[in-house]
């Protein structure tokens, strides 16, 4: 018979467990399926960074082969496996590395994650709102966001491979299941997780702009908004217009590799058959993704331009300099880069007409930049000028565009471009002016607005350590690589031992391979200095860094 101690025993038990429950409930809507957006904002920044670094390391395992070559890479078998061959990297392999590099720095680093955290984090508490326009929208964006990351991650572990005909997924190799061992299952995978992350993105994109128009606080009008809300607002823009470009492109990519059609081919012949595709073009793909990719590039560093110019006139303890030029510049950018999207296909045999009208609008589209470095330089004129770590990342920022500015004229010039395209001179220019550039503005970002969105300052000597180590590493890998492309060197090669010409670059290459070492090497000082400070930071002011924009009157959580 049951005692009453038994039955008050089973009443707290069911209550504690009643509480339990709660709390993983809790637990899971407060910081699984948010739909706050800041939570959602600290969810894209960590998956950020876990995908950088997954696509730096990527780089470091091709970097080792073609600065050495004859090295022997046996101690990378327990975790490649069967892709290292007799000591070498597997050359379908080193392509799958570049392919996948590429795609996940350019769409899961410098799109995803800088667009899903500082814009989540920013654009409502800089205009006064209480949240995005859609909660449920946004949290559904960062689900596919994290989808079609895990996708892209399992693409590895395929029998055949990673796709590996490059993060531009030309046809007719990336068309053809035939054509090579990355253009089976991991190239179907690719396509897959990228579908699913455009349409991700256009949710995201959606929700920005109903943000910014809908949802303003009294009194704040257009002309009123800080430029880092104006940047995310025309990025949004941009996202919207072009990625169904690409979404459009990849579905009849899909169609081809998958249904007999013929959209990106014709008269392909591999081991002598003829396959049954007509009428097809590759050229027509090139048109489609480049109608993306080249608004691609400002859709990465968009972000960077408003972030750089509020860090750079808090820190300078002036107004923005010109802020209706700025505005109006980075609104021409946004136009003009529907309009040069072909001067990436100089050599694909275009009419040479055609070619000089995109290689003028690539030259005009050099006028608004020039006007945006201009106005930053004049606002640090006779400022009073904190150093603060943001503020050197925010300088960097703009030293890298401006350089990979200036190169951007030679490769806008079509008679230049087809003497140095597909060699290590495009690689350089695009890394430092788009690749670079953006990442400093994101670090830029995560420097100035860490202690809003944790609640404590991050350490001061690690930070300048980290700054000086990732500025002076860049200019060490890419600046060399100038010299490499207007030698002739080509991108993509798995090894140029066998060409006595680049083989004379051998040490040059070797050289640029350390600095990427010591570069990565570097970025663990940030994350040690970033989860250390989450919970073991100095609490921080209600607003550190004397900023005038609307998010440092709100109070911060100190973890």
């Amino acid at each position: 018979m049951e005692t009453l101690e038994d039955k008050e025993f089973k009443e707290v038990s069911f209550l504690h467990r009643k509480d339990a429950g709660n709390k993983v409930l809790v637990f899971i809507f407060t910081y699984i399926f948010s739909t706050d957006h800041k939570t959602i904002a600290k969810q894209y920044l960590f998956g950020g960074l876990f995908w950088a670094f997954a696509g730096a390391l990527i780089s470091l395992i091709f970097r080792l082969q073609l600065g050495f070559p004859n090295l022997d890479l046996s101690w990378l078998q327990p975790i490649l496996g069967d892709n290292i061959i007799n000591g070498r990297l597997d050359p379908d392999f080193y392509l799958s590395m570049v392919t996948m590099h590429g795609t996940i720095m350019m769409f899961f680093v410098l799109t995803g994650a800088f667009l899903g955290t500082m814009g989540n984090l920013l654009i409502p508490l800089q205009i006064g709102a209480r949240d995005m326009a859609s909660g449920f929208l946004n949290m559904l964006s960062f689900w596919l966001y994290f989808l079609s990351g895990l996708i892209m991650f399992l693409s590895f572990f395929v029998e055949t491979g990673a796709a590996s005909s490059g993060w531009t997924a030309y046809p007719p190799l990336s068309a053809l299941k035939e054509a090579s061992q990355g253009s089976g299952a991991g190239m179907t995978l690719w396509i897959i997780s990228m579908v699913i992350f455009i349409i991700s993105n256009v949710m995201t994109s959606i929700n920005f702009i109903s943000t910014t128009i809908n949802m303003r606080t009294e009194g704040l009008s257009f002309r009123r908004l800080p430029l880092t809300v104006w940047a995310f607002f025309f990025t949004a823009i941009l996202s919207l217009l072009s990625f169904p470009v690409l979404f459009s492109a990849l579905l009849l990519l899909f169609f081809d590799r998958s249904f007999g059609t013929s959209f990106f081919l014709t008269d392909i012949y591999i081991a002598g058959t003829h396959l049954p595709y007509k009428a097809g073009s590759p050229i027509i793909y090139q048109h489609l993704f480049w109608f993306l990719g080249h608004p691609e590039v400002y859709i990465a560093i968009f972000p960077a331009f408003g972030i750089t110019s509020d860090v750079i006139a808090t820190n300078a303890r002036k107004p923005i300099f010109g802020y209706a030029a700025m505005v109006t510049s980075i609104f021409a950018i946004m136009i003009l880069s529907f309009l040069v999207w072909a001067h990436h296909m100089f050599v694909s045999g275009m009419n040479p007409f055609l070619g000089s009208v995109f290689s003028l609008t690539s030259f005009i589209i050099a006028v608004p930049s020039s006007v945006k470095v201009f106005n930053w330089i004049t606002t640090l004129w006779r400022g009073n000028i904190h150093f603060t770590t943001s503020m050197l990342f925010a300088l960097g920022m703009v030293s890298f565009f401006i350089t990979g500015g200036l190169t951007g004229l030679y490769v806008a010039n079509s008679a230049i471009d087809i003497e140095v395209h597909d060699t290590y001179f495009v690689v350089a220019h695009f890394h430092l002016v788009m690749g670079s550039a953006a990442f400093f503005g994101f670090l830029c970002g995560v420097y100035h607005w860490f202690p809003k969105m944790f609640g404590r300052m991050m350490n001061k000597t690690l930070s300048y350590l980290h700054f000086w180590l990732t500025f002076v590493g860049v200019y060490l890998i890419f600046f060399p690589m100038h010299y490499l492309g207007m030698s002739g060197l080509p991108r993509r090669y798995y090894s140029f031992t066998n060409f006595d010409t680049f083989d004379a670059f051998s040490d040059l290459n070797a050289f640029i391979t350390v600095a990427a070492i010591l570069t990565f090497a570097g970025q663990f000082i940030f994350l040690f200095n970033f989860f250390r400070s989450i919970y073991k930071g100095k609490p921080a002011e209600a607003n550190p860094w004397r900023a005038t924009t609307l998010e440092w009157t709100t109070p911060a959580k100190v973890r």
